[in-house]
């Protein structure tokens, strides 16, 4: 998934130089909504041939589907302009010779920057991903299947929030997206450390807004790389920013399960939440903004 991921974003991000946020958001809402066709396929396999089995068939499928889609990917020639369409002969694989990686990334304050919004951005998201059906029965005290459903819901705010920011971005810039996702997590962290038996409107709002916020960080991120770095190394480049996720991932992980064993309440893993979303715009507003390419 890691290698892959990457690739359409590239792709789409090229094509669409004019609305970068708004392509990369789209495309990778499919990362996000696969789950709904993908999960009940392999519920019904694991249903009627056992797991190994299913592993072969989804195994067999992805590599026909992954293949046929990727041949049909193209970067556009160099110098594209989308109101200056070139014939569809041209259209080969125009990338320039890569420089080193440390010039861009490494060398610029706008990568450390941007490395720690990402995780924190994920963290948050990828924690109430893990937590959503627990916070539901334990703190609001709604019965299984509501909060089985409840997750179903929160799906589709992730889903959604990836063209959503990636659009924000277009109009604004990565920075302001970047403030606006910590200002969401911010008060979703508010409402839950606030949040009692049967609050189920707040519950559902708060969640929807940390489901929502980790959508837009998927366009975010990939986004902000497109504008902070060389375009022609961006591969190379979103792949080391992309390791922010992994350690978001396993960082709130880490918190919720150790608030749930420290205080026995998941409450308290809204505190470290807040608190980051507060640090996350100060880093945001000072370390989001272009290096000038004389200093890179």
């Amino acid at each position: 998934m890691g290698i892959a991921y990457g690739v359409p974003i590239a792709v789409a991000a090229k094509w669409f130089p004019d609305r970068r946020g708004l392509a990369v958001g789209l495309t990778v809402v499919g990362f996000g909504l696969s789950p709904l066709i993908t999960a009940p396929i392999a519920k019904s396999l694991i249903e009627n041939y056992g797991i190994g089995n299913t592993f072969k068939i989804l195994g067999i499928a992805f590599i026909a589907i992954v293949l046929a889609v990727a041949s049909q990917l193209r970067f556009p020639p160099t110098g594209w302009n989308p109101s200056v369409p070139t014939s569809a002969n041209n259209l080969g694989g125009n990338v320039s010779p890569s420089t080193a990686i440390t010039e861009n990334l490494f060398g610029s304050p706008s990568f450390y920057g941007l490395w720690i919004c990402y995780v924190i951005g994920t963290l948050a998201g990828l924690m109430a991903i893990g937590i959503s059906s627990n916070v539901a029965t334990d703190i609001i005290k709604l019965d299984k299947n509501t909060a089985t459903s409840a997750v179903s819901v929160f799906a589709i705010f992730n889903g959604v929030g990836r063209p959503i920011f990636g659009w924000l971005i277009d109009r604004l810039n990565p920075k302001m997206a970047a403030i606006i996702s910590y200002i969401m997590i911010l008060i979703a962290s508010i409402i839950m450390l606030n949040a009692g038996a049967n609050q189920t409107f707040s519950y559902f709002f708060a969640f929807g807004l940390f489901w929502l916020s980790l959508g837009g960080w998927l366009a975010i991120a990939p986004t902000a790389t497109l504008s902070l770095f060389d375009s022609q190394n961006y591969s190379k480049n979103y792949g080391i920013v992309f390791t922010a996720y992994g350690v978001g991932a396993i960082a709130g992980t880490l918190i919720a399960g150790s608030a749930k064993d420290i205080f026995g309440s998941y409450t308290f893993a809204f505190y470290p939440t807040a608190f980051l979303a507060i640090f996350g715009i100060i880093v945001a507003t000072f370390a989001l903004n272009p290096t000038p390419k004389n200093s890179r």
